[in-house]
């Protein structure tokens, strides 16, 4: 545990250089607020906190930057909670009042939107499929043995599956079974598709729809992510290997997707370089927050930058777009 100065000027030293991504001195952090002692006493504490691992020394000559643990000690004990502006909120919350058509495009203006207001890269990992409300059912027959089963998800997007028949199958027995799914699963998601159904009397009818529910459980589900921003990764690495490897990364949907998805897992809102485990984005911090929908998580949104990133306003940006993006998607 720091004392109160060596935390002041641990404090000092994180804003500086998160505001001028410039080794910081002693002189200048003696001037800080909060700090009130003498350059020389500064020295000394910097030298201290440099032994324990909270801060490093790039030349011999420079001041001072933090590292991973630094950043993890300001995070979790010396920033004050952020808060978005009034003006800020009030912009989030028109966006999401004006959302409307496909989700898809609502998470695409998401992360555009969370990537302006943070001049970080953004994530936004929407729900699958399979929790989205069904909006209607068609089996369309193809040949003499096979059909489509269409679903239409009340978020604009489709999914489709082939579905083997029988000789016995006629086009009725289609019509009926476009029919009893259409009843049993509008309105509801497809992860609880096999509860909705109930037996419709006709055997050849009940196969059917046994068979393209059993198609449509087994197609892939994966998350979807949609990252916005990617031009402020080239602005906030100096290094062009460091800007490669992350937009690298950035492409890989499974990368970020897992990724995201871990951090939600462990219950943390900030991951710190390599606290993430994610080699190639070492030099990256990530802020996170679930979307939650009627005490569901269905997705989440962050930011992704160096990690001296502002962590106050990252956390409480990300915070307000995840809280407004649960409000919106319980309208889908």
């Amino acid at each position: 545990m720091l004392d109160d100065r060596k935390a002041a000027i641990l404090s000092a030293v994180v804003r500086e250089y998160i505001t001028t991504a410039q080794p910081v001195g002693s002189t200048h952090i003696a001037d800080a607020p909060g700090v009130g002692v003498s350059p020389a006493t500064v020295r000394n504490e910097l030298a201290v906190l440099e032994q324990e691992g909270f801060l490093a020394q790039p030349h011999t000559s420079a001041g001072r930057i933090p590292t991973d643990k630094g950043y993890r000690f300001f995070v979790d004990r010396l920033a004050a909670p952020g808060r978005l502006d009034d003006d800020a909120t009030m912009r989030v919350g028109q966006f999401f009042m004006d959302a409307h058509g496909r989700l898809e495009e609502t998470l695409h203006r998401t992360s555009d939107l969370l990537a302006s207001r943070t001049n970080y890269a953004a994530l936004v990992v929407g729900p699958k499929s399979e929790t989205v409300a069904v909006r209607s059912v068609q089996m369309v027959g193809v040949s003499p043995t096979l059909a489509t089963v269409v679903v239409v998800l009340s978020n604009g997007s489709v999914e489709n599956e082939t579905v083997h028949l029988g000789d016995d199958v006629t086009d009725s027995h289609l019509a009926a079974a476009t029919g009893h799914l259409s009843a049993a699963l509008a309105g509801d998601a497809l992860s609880s598709a096999a509860a909705a159904l109930k037996p419709s009397g006709d055997p050849i009818v009940d196969r059917i729809c046994d068979e393209a529910l059993t198609a449509l459980r087994s197609s892939p589900s994966d998350d979807h992510v949609w990252v916005g921003g990617t031009s402020s990764v080239a602005a906030a690495f100096d290094a062009v290997e460091v800007v490669r490897e992350v937009l690298f990364a950035l492409e890989q949907q499974f990368i970020v997707v897992s990724l995201v998805s871990d951090i939600v897992q462990r219950g943390m809102s900030v991951a710190i370089g390599v606290e993430h485990g994610v080699e190639p984005l070492s030099a990256c911090s990530i802020v996170v927050s679930p979307v939650v929908v009627d005490g569901e998580h269905v997705g989440s949104v962050g930011v992704l930058g160096p990690t001296r990133m502002n962590y106050p306003q990252a956390l409480a940006t990300v915070d307000v777009v995840s809280e407004r993006l649960g409000r919106r998607l319980r309208d889908y």
